[in-house]
C-alpha cells in the first residue's frame, strides 16, 4: 500500500490520518472509513484510516481497552483491503510490533513511550512504516534522537514524526507550533493531532476531558505552520464512544474542516 510522503515543499495537498479513536466494532469501522474515503477522495487529500487495536493507557481500571486484539487486528487488515487505504494502530510493548505489523502498514508509537528504545526498534525491524508521537514533556528538537533509533535499525524505514501538545500544570496540554519546523529539520514528514491536542488529562473523575470545539483552530495553525500531514480522530457520534470521546470531532464536521484547510494549504503555497 503506498503511503503519503508529502513535505510541506511540495506542491500537494496534507495527508490525513484519522479514524476512530479505538476499534469498537466492525460497522463502526466500516462506516467511518467509508465516509473519510468519500471526503478525502473527492478533495485528492491521501488517507490513512486509524484505530487502536487496544488502549493501554487508560485512567481507570475499568476504563474501555477493546474487544481482543486479533478481532481488531483483522478488522484494521479487512478495513485496509476492502477500502484500498493504508492503517495505523499503535503499540505499547516490543513483541507487539511483530504481532500487528501483518496487520497494518504503519505501527504508532505513543507519546509516553517515544523514548523506548526497544520499542522503536522493534518497529523499525518489522520493515513497517513508523509514526512517533512526540512526547508530551519533549522538545520537536528532541525528536531526532527517536528517529535515529528507528533508523539505525533500518536506515530505509519511512519515519513520521507527530505533535499532540505539552504538558502545562496538572491537567492539561498547550501546542506549541516552534515544534513542527524542528522536526521537520529532520527530513521526515511532521504531523499535528489535532485532537490529542486538545485534551485534558488526569482529571480528578478519572475520565480524560477535552476540547473538541478548538480542532478547527489547532488544525488551521498547522497547516499554516506547515504540517504535512494532520491527526484526527472521529466518530459518528463522540458522546457514545467507547474511548477519548471528549476531544473527537464528529464525523460530519470533517468535510466542511477540510475544505477550509485545503484552502489555507493553497494559499502558503
Amino acid at each position: 500500500m503506498n503511503l503519503p510522503y508529502t513535505t510541506s515543499q511540495d506542491k500537494a495537498p496534507f495527508f490525513l490520518m484519522a479514524g476512530s479513536c479505538a476499534i469498537e466494532s466492525k460497522d463502526l469501522a466500516y462506516e467511518i472509513a467509508e465516509r473519510i474515503k468519500q471526503i478525502t477522495d473527492s478533495m485528492g487529500i491521501p488517507f490513512i484510516f486509524k484505530g487502536s487495536y487496544r488502549k493501554a493507557n487508560r485512567t481507570k481500571i475499568d476504563s474501555f481497552t477493546g474487544i481482543g486484539d486479533i478481532l481488531a487486528l483483522e478488522i484494521l487488515k479487512e478495513v485496509g483491503e476492502h477500502f484500498q487505504v493504508p492503517t495505523v494502530t499503535d503499540i505499547h510493548e516490543s513483541a507487539e510490533a511483530f504481532m500487528a505489523a501483518p496487520y497494518v502498514d504503519v505501527l504508532q508509537i505513543p507519546a509516553f513511550l517515544c523514548r523506548q528504545t526497544d520499542l522503536l526498534a522493534a518497529a523499525a525491524q518489522t520493515g513497517k512504516a513508523v509514526n512517533i508521537k512526540k512526547g508530551q514533556f519533549m522538545s520537536g528538537a528532541s525528536m531526532k534522537f527517536a528517529v535515529e533509533k528507528v533508523k539505525h535499525e533500518n536506515p530505509e524505514a519511512l519515519v513520521y514524526l507527530t505533535d499532540r501538545g505539552n504538558s502545562f500544570g496538572y491537567g492539561d496540554l498547550v501546542v506549541d507550533f516552534r515544534n513542527l519546523p524542528e522536526m521537520a529539520a529532520f527530513q521526515v514528514p511532521v504531523i499535528m493531532d489535532c485532537t490529542h491536542s486538545l485534551q485534558r488529562p488526569n482529571q480528578g473523575s478519572g475520565v480524560t476531558g477535552g476540547q473538541p470545539a478548538l480542532i478547527e483552530t489547532i488544525a488551521k495553525a498547522a497547516i499554516a505552520v506547515g504540517a504535512d500531514g494532520l491527526f484526527i480522530e472521529t466518530h459518528p457520534n463522540p458522546s457514545i464512544a467507547k474511548s477519548d470521546g471528549a476531544n473527537m470531532l464528529p464525523l460530519d464536521q470533517l468535510e466542511g474542516l477540510l475544505e477550509k484547510l485545503l484552502k489555507i494549504r493553497e494559499a502558503i503555497l
